[in-house]
């Protein structure tokens, strides 16, 4: 009988090493804009002297490119493949802010094993994507949020929408891009919602959150090192709400907010960061109704929109906050020059033509693979008129 001999072909450094998870495939859900945050994030592990090695399976990205990392595990970005590339490699740390939403979805495992999550601790991670326990530290704070319940069945999931009130937004917790996300408007729909919910992703805590209808939404990225706090960038979408913020046009910086507001929603994001102990990026969702502002979410990591306001201010945030989360550095070491003449508009990118059967309808689940950069002067823009146009029409409706 023939023993089958194993040889590894990767010989571990005597260096200091830094693992950087990447955000695996191309798909619907999650834009490849992450691409641009491993990278910059690789280049910045480079110049604080340690070993840069990428873990990610995608053949289309810079950050597999042969000459970006020190080394490059073309792997996909799985658990079980991780688990022994950490064994053999022995990281400093792993960071998991820079891959997005399936990087993320790694902490916990990576935490229970004892390994160092460079940047916001898992436990701070968790408060975040666990909505039930982020609306609980948003009451803490006295910041206004949609009144929610969880539920775990149909029966139980009517009793909280009837607590709540219609239009309700039902949605599982740790998904990818709104996976499943819907609005409804009463107990048919919602009882519907459920069981598709539970059918493709069983025994899921399912948030039932009041959807503020008719409102405007914005988001804010930010760096927190511990003391400083610094604002990236206050986006105002322009498509009403409903539509998931990675599919939605989003105006750099505000044009239709007023100062109280903008203020408003910088001091809650600081509140957040400072109660979440953020060490490196976040992202924040508001919805404003009535002059009220309200948070809908936070992402204690890179967004898809970080790269986008990096490129628009032409400041290398990704860099900065890499550096931060290592603990080479604090925003006092750095100075913000925001470079931008006019305005910014993200515009969604969608790949439909490569996924045939998606519904194109736009909801609370993301479509879109990407996204683009419009410059504009001013607000007398013709391609900006006319979005803002086709937005009055939609809440006119």
């Amino acid at each position: 009988m023939k023993t089958e001999i194993i040889r590894n072909e990767s010989v571990p450094s005597s260096k200091k090493k830094i693992i950087v998870l990447g955000s695996g495939p191309n798909r619907i859900g999650q834009g490849i804009e992450f691409d641009y945050c491993c990278v910059h994030g690789l280049l910045a592990i480079k110049e604080c002297g340690y070993e840069a090695i990428m873990i990610n399976c995608n053949p289309e990205t810079v950050s597999t490119d042969f000459d970006i990392a020190d080394k490059l595990y073309f792997e996909a970005v799985f658990w079980e493949h991780i688990w022994d590339i950490i064994d053999l490699e022995k990281p400093e740390g792993v960071i998991v802010q820079l891959g997005g939403q399936t990087a993320l979805k790694l902490a916990k495992r990576l935490d229970a094993k004892g390994i160092k999550i460079i940047g916001t601790s898992f436990d701070n991670m968790d408060i975040a994507e666990d909505r039930g326990r982020f609306s609980d530290m948003l009451k803490e704070l006295e910041i206004p949020y949609p009144n929610y319940g969880t539920a775990f069945n149909t029966d139980d999931a009517i009793e909280v929408a009837k607590k709540v009130g219609y239009p309700v937004l039902v949605r599982p917790s740790y998904v990818l891009g709104g996976q499943r996300m819907r609005i409804v408007l009463n107990d048919e729909e919602l009882e519907k919602g459920v069981l598709s919910l539970l059918k493709h992703l069983p025994n899921n805590k399912i948030l039932i959150d009041h959807f503020l209808d008719r409102c405007q939404e914005a988001e804010i990225d930010a760096i927190f090192d511990g003391e400083d706090f610094h604002v990236m960038g206050v986006m105002e979408h322009i498509e009403p709400a409903g539509i998931h913020s990675g599919d939605s046009n989003a105006v750099l910086p505000e044009f239709n907010l007023s100062p109280l507001i903008v203020h408003t929603m910088e001091e809650y994001a600081e509140k957040i960061a400072r109660a979440l102990h953020i060490n490196g990026l976040i992202n924040i969702q508001f919805a404003i109704k009535n002059g009220e502002v309200f948070v809908i979410e936070a992402n204690p990591r890179a967004s898809r929109t970080t790269p986008f306001i990096a490129k628009a201010y032409q400041i290398p945030y990704l860099n900065i906050a890499t550096k931060i989360m290592i603990g080479a550095a604090k925003l006092k070491d750095f100075t913000f020059e925001k470079r931008l003449t006019g305005f910014a508009i993200k515009e969604p990118v969608f790949s439909f033509n490569k996924f045939p059967n998606v519904n194109k309808e736009l909801g609370p689940e993301m479509k879109s693979t990407g996204e683009s950069i419009r410059f504009i002067k001013d607000l007398r823009d013709p391609y900006f008129r006319q979005l803002y146009k086709e937005r009055s029409m939609h809440l006119s409706k």
